[in-house]
C-alpha cells in the first residue's frame, strides 16, 4: 500500500506531479495545477490513471533523492540483475506540463517495465490512442498528451506498456507533453533539458541567504515552496493536492490547489526572510492584478489566475484515498468570510514594502479597501482561520489578525505622514481592539487566550499574538497560555488545532478526528522558544524534522498513533513553518555565540 509519505514531487512552476517510491506517477494534473488530473490513482486506484516505471522483476529500490538543492528525483533500484536509475524531472522552462523520465543503466543488464495509462478529468475519460513513429499521443476533446520514446510501445487495456533491457552505462528516455489537441509538441533533448533544470534550480537556490545549523532542511523546504508558485502569475498555492484526508475514512476533505492570502502570506515571510523578493513582488503584482477590477470584493482566496469563482462539487466515480470519500475539487470557503485574512495580507503588503519593493498604483488602493474592510467588520463574527463551516464565532485569532491589519495601516500612513485626523483615529481604533481582546479573549479560568469570546475551547492560533507584535512573549498572559495549549492539545508532544472527538464537541460541524496539525507544532516551537524554553524547544524542532519522509516533504497533519502523513501534500503552510522555525532558533543561538565572544573578550580583558 503506497502511502501519502510514500511520495516525492517533480514540478515546472505551473502543475506537478507525484511520484511514489516504486517508480509510478500516480498524481499529475495538465496544464495547471488545478486543471483535471490525467493521473489520479492517487484519490482511486489505478484503472484511474498511472505511469509506472521501474524493474520488471520488482527489485527493490535502494535509495532515492533529489539532485542536490532541485526538483530532480533520482531513484535507484537493485535488483539481482543489476543496478538501474530512474530520473524524473520536469523542466521549468519549455513546453507546459512536460515530464521526463530518464532511465539509465549502472551495473549488469536490468529488465525494465512501464504502463502509461492516461485517463482525462480526473480518471473518467479513456482518450484515443494514435501512433506516429516514435510518438504516441492520446487524445479526449481539447486535450492531447504525447509520449515520446525510442521504445517500442504497444497497446493494452487502453494502456501504452513496453518491457525493454537497459545495459550500464545506456541512458533510454520518455518524454510526456501535453498540448492542445491541434498542436503538436517540439522536439524534447532531454539531454539539454536536464542540463537547464540543474542550472535554473542551482541559480535559484544561490540566492538563499540562511547560512544556519539547519541549512539542508531550509533549502529543501525552500525548495519546495517554490514549487508551489505559479510562475505565470506569481500566486502561491497552499499545496499540491486535492483530497488527501485530514483522518483516514472521514469526509475532512478540501481542494488545495489554490490561493488563500493567509497561506500566502506565510510563504511570503519564509521567502523575504532568506533572500526571495522576487516571490514576494510577483505575489503583490498578482494580487494587484487579481483585486484591480473590484478591490471593495476582496475574497479570501482565488485560483491561480484569479478567478473569484471555485465552485465546490464531488468526483463520484473516484473511491478517494484509501476510500477515504467524497473526492471534492473546488472549494466553498472562497464565499467565507475570515476576518483574520485582510491582517494578514495587510501585513504581506507591509512586507512587500520593507523590502524595498517598487511601488505600484495598486498598493495604496489595496490597502485602503482592505483597512476599511477590518474597520467595518471586525466587531462581526467570522468563519475563523480553520475555515469552520458551522456558525460563525469571535475567534480571537481573527479579531487579533484585524489589529495587525489596522496596524500596519497606521504604520504606512505615518511613513506617508497621512492627516493627523486620520492617524488619530486609526490609533484609537487599535488600541479600542487590542483592550477588547485582553479583556474578552483571555480566560483567567484557564489561564489562557481562547478559541472565541467566552469559550473554554484553546486553539493553537493563538500562538501566533507575539509573532505580529500584540503582545510580547515575556506577558505572563503568552507565558501561560503556552503551557495551557501544551498541557490540553497535545498528541505525542505535537500539537492539534484545537480538541476535537471525544475530548471536546467538534467545532466546525464535522464528524471525526484528525491529525496533528504540523504548522502549529511549528508555532509551539515557536512560543517555546520566545518564553525562552529553548532546549525543549530545539528538541520539539529536531522531532519535527524527523517527520519529513525520506525527500524532505511534509503533509499538512501527522497521525502519532500510524507514523503516517495526513492532508494535502506538500503543504505550503508545514514548510513555510519549518523555515520560520529555524530562523527563529538561529537567530538565538547567533546571539549565543555573540555573548559568549563579548564575555570572552571581557574575561581577556580583565
Amino acid at each position: 500500500m503506497t502511502h501519502i509519505e510514500d511520495y516525492a514531487l517533480i514540478g515546472d512552476l505551473r502543475t506537478a506531479a507525484l511520484v511514489a517510491a516504486d517508480g509510478s506517477i500516480d498524481w499529475l494534473c495538465l496544464p495547471r495545477f488545478d486543471s483535471a488530473a490525467v493521473f489520479a490513482a492517487l484519490l482511486g486506484n489505478p484503472s484511474n490513471g498511472r505511469w509506472t516505471l521501474g524493474p520488471a522483476t520488482g527489485g527493490r529500490c535502494a535509495r532515492r533523492c533529489y539532485r542536490g538543492d532541485s526538483l530532480i528525483l533520482d531513484t535507484d533500484w537493485v535488483t539481482s540483475e543489476g543496478q538501474v536509475r530512474v530520473t524524473d524531472f520536469m523542466p521549468p522552462t519549455g513546453p507546459v506540463g512536460r515530464v521526463v523520465r530518464i532511465v539509465e543503466g549502472v551495473v549488469g543488464r536490468v529488465r525494465m517495465h512501464t504502463s502509461l495509462g492516461l485517463r482525462m478529468d480526473y480518471g473518467r475519460v479513456v482518450p484515443v490512442h494514435r501512433s506516429f513513429g516514435s510518438q504516441n499521443v492520446a487524445i479526449a476533446g481539447p486535450d492531447s498528451v504525447w509520449l515520446s520514446t525510442s521504445i517500442g510501445m504497444a497497446q493494452l487495456d487502453n494502456c501504452l506498456i513496453a518491457d525493454f533491457t537497459v545495459v550500464a552505462g545506456e541512458r533510454l528516455s520518455f518524454v510526456l507533453t501535453h498540448t492542445r489537441t491541434s498542436q503538436v509538441p517540439p522536439p524534447a533533448d532531454t539531454t539539454c533539458s536536464l542540463a537547464a533544470t540543474a542550472a535554473y534550480w542551482n541559480r535559484w537556490i544561490s540566492r538563499c541567504t540562511y547560512t544556519g545549523p539547519w541549512a539542508d532542511a531550509v533549502r529543501r523546504s525552500l525548495v519546495i515552496l517554490k514549487a508551489l508558485t505559479h510562475a505565470p502569475t506569481g500566486s502561491i498555492l497552499a499545496a499540491a493536492t486535492t483530497s488527501l484526508p485530514e483522518h483516514i475514512g472521514g469526509t475532512r476533505i478540501w481542494d488545495y490547489r489554490y490561493c488563500w492570502l493567509r497561506d500566502a502570506s506565510f510563504t511570503l515571510q519564509a521567502f523575504q526572510a532568506t533572500g526571495y523578493v522576487e516571490e514576494v513582488i510577483a505575489w503583490r503584482d498578482w494580487l494587484g492584478r487579481t483585486v484591480a477590477d473590484d478591490p471593495s470584493d476582496v475574497q479570501i482566496m482565488y485560483g491561480l489566475d484569479g478567478a473569484r469563482r471555485l465552485p465546490e462539487r464531488t468526483l463520484d466515480w473516484l473511491s478517494g484515498y484509501r476510500s477515504s470519500a467524497p473526492v471534492r475539487v473546488g472549494n466553498a470557503a472562497a464565499r467565507q468570510v475570515q476576518n483574520d485574512v485582510w491582517g494578514e495580507a495587510l501585513d504581506a503588503l507591509c512586507g512587500v514594502h520593507t523590502a524595498d519593493a517598487p511601488h505600484r498604483d495598486t498598493d495604496k488602493k489595496i490597502r485602503n479597501v482592505l483597512l476599511e474592510h477590518l474597520e467595518d467588520g471586525w466587531q462581526e463574527p467570522d468563519n475563523g482561520i480553520w475555515e469552520v463551516r458551522g456558525p460563525r464565532r469571535h475567534f480571537v485569532h481573527s479579531k487579533a489578525m484585524a489589529w495587525v491589519g489596522v496596524d500596519r495601516a497606521v504604520r504606512a500612513l505615518e511613513h506617508e505622514k497621512a492627516a493627523p485626523e486620520t492617524l488619530q483615529r486609526l490609533r484609537n481604533l487599535r488600541r479600542t481592539m487590542h483592550d477588547e481582546i485582553c479583556h474578552r479573549g483571555f480566560s483567567a479560568a484557564l489561564r489562557s487566550f481562547t478559541q472565541c469570546y467566552g469559550s473554554s475551547r484553546l486553539d493553537a492560533s493563538v500562538l501566533l499574538l507575539p509573532r505580529y507584535g500584540f503582545l510580547p512573549w515575556t506577558d505572563s498572559r503568552m507565558v501561560s497560555t503556552v503551557d495551557a495549549i501544551q498541557a490540553n492539545l497535545t498528541r505525542d508532544g505535537l500539537i492539534m488545532r484545537y480538541a476535537v472527538g471525544a475530548r471536546q464537541p467538534n467545532c466546525d460541524g464535522i464528524q471525526g478526528n484528525e491529525g496533528v496539525f504540523l504548522a502549529c507544532s511549528f508555532w509551539l516551537t515557536d512560543a517555546l522558544h520566545g518564553i525562552g524554553r529553548t532546549d525543549e524547544a530545539e528538541a520539539l524542532f529536531d522531532r519535527l524534522l524527523s517527520l519529513r519522509n525520506d525527500v524532505g516533504l511534509l503533509s499538512e497533519e501527522y497521525d502519532v498513533a500510524t507514523g503516517h502523513h495526513l492532508g494535502n501534500t506538500p503543504q505550503a503552510f508545514s514548510h513555510a513553518g519549518l523555515v520560520t522555525t529555524a530562523l527563529h532558533l538561529s537567530r538565538q543561538r547567533r546571539d549565543k555565540v555573540a555573548s559568549s565572544s563579548v564575555a570572552s573578550l571581557d574575561s581577556a580583558a580583565s
